[in-house]
């Protein structure tokens, strides 16, 4: 039986793919909190534990932005719940929000395979 290590992400990088990872669980579906809590849980593989203390100043940023809107709801349990939904310019800012994300992945990749070739890599200066 193998067990999983739960890698400790710095907080840095969590507050910077908060909003990226938020209104992509958004644009799938509208959603609550604690679901939404669940879903970074499972997509990251138990990697990221969010805490409601970390993720509500986010959605309450969103809504102030415009990005996502909330709205008072009632579950099937009959419990109360604010449900969040993602809104045009949420959509629009997740679209660049992934672009950005995509050219900071690719460099990423590029610098990690030239540090595992043979003598590492160093910086090419810039031809001019």
């Amino acid at each position: 039986m193998r067990t999983h290590e739960i890698m400790e992400i710095n907080k840095e990088l969590i507050a910077a793919s908060s909003t990226p990872i938020v209104l992509a669980i958004l644009a799938g579906e509208d959603s609550y909190g604690y679901a939404i809590l669940q879903q970074v849980r499972e997509l990251s593989g138990g990697g990221m534990q969010w805490t409601d203390g970390m993720l509500y100043p986010v959605l309450h940023r969103l809504e102030r932005n415009g990005y996502i809107r909330g709205r008072w709801g009632v579950s099937d349990t009959g419990r109360r719940r604010k449900y969040y939904s993602i809104t045009e310019q949420g959509l629009a800012e997740l679209s660049e929000q992934r672009k950005q994300w995509q050219t900071v992945d690719a460099a990423l990749r590029k610098i990690w395979v030239a540090a595992s070739l043979p003598g590492g890599w160093t910086l090419s200066p810039t031809p001019t």
